[in-house]
């Protein structure tokens, strides 16, 4: 068969790679010059490796990327950065279970308690019984009311915005059972990896089409596609479902509704390349417990891959997530960096000494909202228009969005057009 790939991120790309293993023709359209999607990089003349636009990792136990890696003879780092919460500017690790029993901000007895909620999460494997609460309820009834009000309400109010109150308790197990000490992270970066990817779909026989943009899928007579004034037999669209809907005038309005009700937060990160360390205490993951930061978290890729092969830069991420219509979504990197700068040097008075460069990325399609019951909204992989598939980070539920879950997506809407 003939098939298209709108997208030539982590889901297109593992969909077009096993399809083609497969023996089917595969052509993937992607708007953007390189591969990756969210995933995707940027590299200075000077570095080694590139750098990933949005801060990126896999878990130990994210068997589906690390399987593919595997697979592709591309080699997996695996190492222990150290991770912290900030809460009434101080630094704690929050990590492990001894670094919650030693928590001074919180009585043996809450310490202990929410201890014990994490611990009941973390090791029940069932979370459909859990989608119908809601965190923001659940969890203060749980673990008590000072340790959701000091490190967790904050952290998903920061997440989520306007929604926090909203959000599944089915969301925040699938962020607490993933969770290993240990990180994974690709050799020469993710876009060295999409591009791994890549090079085997054109090896056996595909085609990866970077800058160019598809703007509508056109249904014939016969349920062929037209694509670009390409014809195919199916094609499979990883975009947003709004961007979707765009693209294919002839949904059906109910189906194109249901599409449109789903939401999504945009991500805003601005990277500082700098001359000397960010955080002191080589902190990599650091989460803001703090509702009147103008910042979800700061992270020091640089605490966690080499510093050598940047250039001997820190590279640090300054990490916001927005509603679409927020104004910081209109802001340049200077205007943001002048709003973060107080909190910033709360850290490190003496950061802007050190900036080299600092760069802004955006996208207005990054976090799905998973509100209660949302296994009952989620889209099919199927569409109502024949031999059109849908596969984006609005289906990978339970899970959160991720390169993970996009390769297992990718793989399973591929597996669902090859039993067709």
């Amino acid at each position: 068969m003939k098939i298209a790939i709108i997208g030539a991120g982590f889901t297109g790309l593992s969909a077009g790679f096993k399809l083609s293993k497969a023996g089917h023709e595969v052509t993937i359209f992607e708007k953007d010059s390189s591969p990756g999607g969210l995933a995707s990089g940027f590299k200075d003349p000077k570095w080694q490796w590139a750098l990933d636009k949005y801060y990126r990792h896999c878990f130990t136990n994210d068997n589906a990327i690390l399987s593919l890696a595997k697979e592709l003879n591309h080699p997996i780092i695996t190492k222990r950065p150290e991770t912290a919460v900030y809460v009434n500017d101080k630094f704690y690790k929050l990590d492990s279970p001894i670094d919650v029993l030693k928590f001074p901000e919180l009585s043996l007895i809450e310490r202990f308690r929410m201890g014990i909620t994490i611990a009941l999460l973390k090791y029940n494997p069932y979370w459909k019984p859990l989608e119908k609460y809601k965190v923001s309820v659940w969890l203060p009834k749980m673990m008590g009311e000072k340790p959701y009000e000091l490190l967790w309400k904050p952290l998903i109010i920061k997440k989520f915005g306007p929604y926090f109150e909203d959000i599944s308790l089915a969301w925040f197990w699938a962020r607490i059972v993933k969770r290993t000490p240990s990180l994974a992270y690709p050799e020469g970066g993710f876009l060295e990896f999409a591009n791994s990817i890549a090079s085997e779909i054109l090896k056996k026989g595909g085609k990866v089409l970077l800058s160019s943009e598809v703007k509508e899928i056109k249904i014939q007579k016969n349920k062929k596609i037209k694509i670009n004034n390409l014809v195919f037999d199916k094609v499979i669209a990883t975009t947003s479902a709004s961007t979707f809907v765009k693209m294919t005038p002839r949904l059906p309005d109910d189906y194109k509704q249901k599409l449109l009700d789903l939401k999504m937060l945009s991500a805003v990160i601005l990277i500082l390349r700098l001359k000397k360390t960010f955080f002191q205490n080589r902190t990599y993951w650091l989460n803001i417990c703090d509702t009147k930061s103008p910042l979800t978290g700061i992270v020091e890729h640089t605490n966690f891959m080499n510093k050598k092969y940047y250039n001997n830069e820190h590279l640090v991420y300054l990490l916001n997530y927005f509603h679409p219509n927020h104004p910081f979504l209109q802001k340049d990197k200077n205007e943001l960096l002048k709003i973060y700068d107080p909190f910033l040097r709360r850290i490190n008075s003496q950061y802007e000494t050190g900036i080299i460069d600092f760069r802004l990325f955006s996208d207005k399609f990054a976090q799905p909202i998973i509100p209660t019951n949302y296994s009952k909204i989620i889209p099919s992989l199927k569409t109502p228009l024949p031999n059109v598939y849908l596969a984006n980070m609005q289906q990978v539920y339970p899970w959160d969005r991720g390169t993970n879950y996009a390769v297992e997506l990718g793989e399973k809407v591929a597996d669902v057009i090859i039993d067709s």
